[in-house]
């Protein structure tokens, strides 16, 4: 018999043992097979890993203490982009290898697969853009594993160079050394390129010879230095950049885009220590404004203006308090940003509602009388992705819109789906959803679907993120509304159709989001949605869950003459509001006396409980807005006009004639239209008001009805005073409050919603 080996005994025989691990969630396009590769041969392991489908296969060999803390680092030191997720983890046999190495991806398919955002440049690759020994000094299309552009230069998956819009340019001899390098940074790093092998910028004014390459930036910063107005090709999309401190170019831009009064986001060079110097000059940041803008989202977030002294000119967001302010995200941003040394005018370049434009010729055709000169790029986009857009409300950044670094947007479901399905979202501010087992990708911001090119890339996008995925639809999920054109697109599609009703999808988008959540009342308030009797909502309390939502509370209705034209001129809200409580509106703006008969007798008049007309008529009554010149103008002015705390009339709750809670808003009209009163104590007695008549609301509703939650969503929402307020007073009643926080509140959280109703539909049958 052997003897046993002795304590410190160099005889005992070295244990090796063999497990596979399966790794899911955002684990391509990180970096995370290098990463895996180098804790491996840190703890002296042999094996491989490689991409399957969309997930992550390791097979290791080694002592079973290095497979444990090889298996803790697996997570717990995973890249900063990445999110795994462990699948399965377990001890297998396998013949003994000699070292560790990578596998060339699986073309297995899709369904797992996880499509990564576009990300913004990294530090390291800042550093060697600035450094004038390295190869890539001022290179505008520098990047690496941890930056870079994703999503929209992905053609097809696995996410590999070849598949890509990268496909074309051939890598030189030392990019090909660093793309097969383990060991490096920019292994398979799939939009890599350097000065030689890769993608070049051209600055182009009419009548006058192309600069390429330094010479395109040094122009275009010449350019902007003139007041003069270009069009920046990024990484989602076009940009119409100008001087932030010039008003002569800003106002010039309003006029030819045109665009006279919508607020204008504005790019900051990076400053200071933490880079937000700059930004600081301009707004006031709180922490977390601070935190989301410095995120890799690298999103536009509105920001309180900083009062007095204020180096950017009032037209950047005329009567409005806030400004959207982002940092530089693409190299070329930074590189421009820098040489400029002040803030730009950075909005989309296309046409209003539309989704940002992509290519040279469109923008030459659609924006040439807009912009001076473009700096463009031969880098191909291969799908739009605007900018995302956050507002922090109740100390949390929220989506206002969902974009580039930040979608697509994945979310899991609570059981697994039996068929794929496509949600296919509202009208205004569009996106599209598409769901399988438990997963549901919901797109970047696509637009309104008045135009031919907004549909066009509806349909682009609502294709692409299932061949993708390798996912086909079974169904198609659309709003009730007639007249949506994306309700249309569904009933032409040839998917079997299922509807769902407008304020339903936005109280489950937000059950959605809170899966621990058993039973809400949710406040759905909004513009207007196609209610259940046929009538347009948006003041409603909904009570229950996904699949069983119960109406039991609104504003009190009334009718809209003119119907939609009353989205841009807020005076007929008003007009509505004075003729339905008795009030004689002597300021009003217009000769209303053929309106009124029309009005009277229905003509044109649709009824409705819309909450954001309500907000209109404010605007319009507090002579702050009478036409606007985009969606929400008036509301936004009230908002901004809420100068002080003040405190409004309450608002009777009574039982309506159909069962309902009905909040009447008639003691409003007199108080906004009270002259005597200053603006701001208008404006803010009527956030007051309404705060209070959701908490009165909801008291009444739970008089007689259990409820774990309360939930606020819906465009009217995105209001920080409204939903502070109301949250707050909420809260100290000893209601818990729910808002959104991964998924819009307005209509781009409508396609998730969507599918999270159809589910609970499926599985109440």
């Amino acid at each position: 018999m052997q003897n046993e080996p002795q304590e410190g005994s160099n005889t005992q025989q070295v244990q090796t043992a063999t497990r596979l691990w399966i790794l899911g969630g955002r684990v391509q396009a990180v970096g995370f097979r290098p990463f895996v590769y180098r804790i491996a041969h840190r703890h002296a392991l042999r094996g491989w890993v490689r991409n399957r489908g969309g997930q992550l296969e390791i097979l290791a060999q080694g002592t079973p203490a290095s497979l444990d803390a090889f298996a803790t680092a697996l997570l717990a030191e995973a890249p900063p982009l990445a999110q795994p997720r462990l699948i399965s983890e377990k001890n297998t046999t396998h013949r003994p290898l000699d070292t560790f190495v990578i596998l060339e991806s699986s073309e297995a398919a899709g369904a797992s697969v996880h499509l990564p955002p576009d990300y913004f440049a990294c530090d390291d690759c800042l550093r060697e853009l600035q450094d004038p020994a390295d190869r890539r000094y001022r290179y505008p299309f520098i990047n690496c594993t941890q930056c870079g552009p994703r999503y929209t230069l992905i053609r097809r998956l696995p996410y590999d160079r070849t598949n890509t819009t990268m496909a074309d340019f051939t890598l030189c001899d030392d990019c090909r050394r660093e793309y097969l390098n383990p060991g490096n940074r920019r292994f398979h790093a799939e939009p890599v390129a350097c000065p030689v092998c890769g993608p070049i910028a051209e600055f182009c004014r009419p009548g006058v010879a192309a600069a390429r390459a330094e010479a395109a930036l040094t122009a275009a910063v010449a350019a902007l230095r003139a007041g003069q107005i270009i069009a920046v090709k990024g990484v989602g999309g076009y940009h119409l950049m100008c001087n932030g401190l010039d008003a002569a170019a800003v106002g010039r831009l309003r006029r030819c885009k045109p665009r006279p009064h919508k607020p204008l986001a504005v790019m900051f060079p990076l400053r200071g220590r933490d880079g937000l110097d700059a930004v600081r000059e301009a707004v006031v940041l709180d922490e977390e404004s601070a935190a989301w803008l410095r995120s890799p989202a690298r999103p536009i977030v509105l920001c309180p203006r900083k009062p007095g002294d204020n180096p950017l000119c009032a037209e950047i967001a005329p009567g409005l308090a806030e400004i959207g302010v982002m940092l530089p995200y693409s190299p070329l941003h930074h590189l421009l940003l820098a040489d400029l040394g002040t803030p730009v005018v950075a909005t989309s370049a296309n046409v209003s509602g539309e989704p940002v434009l992509t290519e040279r010729n469109s923008v030459e055709e659609r924006l040439g009388t807009v912009a001076d000169a473009s700096l463009h790029h031969n880098r191909p986009i291969e799908r739009p992705a605007d900018d995302a857009v956050y507002r922090v409300i109740a100390r949390r950044p929220r989506p206002l819109r969902l974009g580039r670094g930040v979608a697509p947007v994945e979310r899991h479901l609570p059981l697994r789906l039996a068929q794929p399905l496509l949600a296919v979202g509202g009208h205004s501010k569009n996106t599209v959803a598409i769901a399988w087992d438990d997963r549901v990708v919901v797109s970047p911001h696509i637009g309104d679907l008045d135009s031919v090119r907004s549909l066009e890339v509806f349909a682009q996008v609502a294709g692409d993120l299932q061949k993708l995925y390798g996912v086909q639809a079974a169904a198609v999920i659309c709003d009730a509304h007639p007249r949506y054109g994306s309700t249309r697109w569904a009933r032409r599609c040839g998917l079997p159709l299922a509807e769902v009703f407008h304020h339903h999808a936005h109280a489950s988008a937000l059950a959605g989001e809170c899966p621990q959540v058993d039973s809400w009342l949710v406040f759905t308030w909004d513009g207007a949605g196609y209610g259940e009797d046929g009538t347009l909502w948006g003041g409603e309390a909904l009570l229950g869950r996904p699949g069983g939502w119960r109406r039991v509370g609104h504003l009190r209705p009334f009718h809209l003459p003119g119907g939609e034209h009353a989205v841009r001129q807020p005076w007929r809200s008003a007009a509505a509001l004075c003729w339905e409580s008795g009030y004689g509106w002597d300021s009003c703006p217009e000769d209303t006396e053929l309106l009124h008969a029309a009005w009277q007798r229905r003509l044109n008049s649709p009824r409705s409980t819309a909450a954001g007309r309500l907000f209109d008529a404010a605007a319009s009554l507090t002579g702050l807005l009478h036409r606007a010149s985009f969606e929400g103008q008036g509301p936004m002015y009230l908002e901004a006009a809420c100068t002080m705390p003040a405190t409004g009339p309450a608002l009777s709750l009574q039982r309506s004639s159909d069962g309902m809670w009905e909040c009447d808003w008639a003691p409003l009209v007199p108080f906004l239209a009270d002259a005597a009163l200053p603006v701001g104590e208008r404006a803010a007695g009527f956030h007051a008001s309404l705060a209070q008549a959701i908490l009165q609301q909801a008291r009444a509703v739970q008089r007689t009805h259990r409820f774990d939650a309360v939930g606020l969503t819906g465009g009217v929402f995105q209001n920080r005073v409204l939903s502070e307020q109301a949250a707050t007073l909420l809260r100290d009643d000893g209601f818990t409050v729910y808002l959104p926080c991964e998924l819009p509140c307005n209509d781009a959280g409508i396609s998730f919603g969507q599918i999270v109703e159809r589910q609970a539909q499926l599985e109440n049958r």
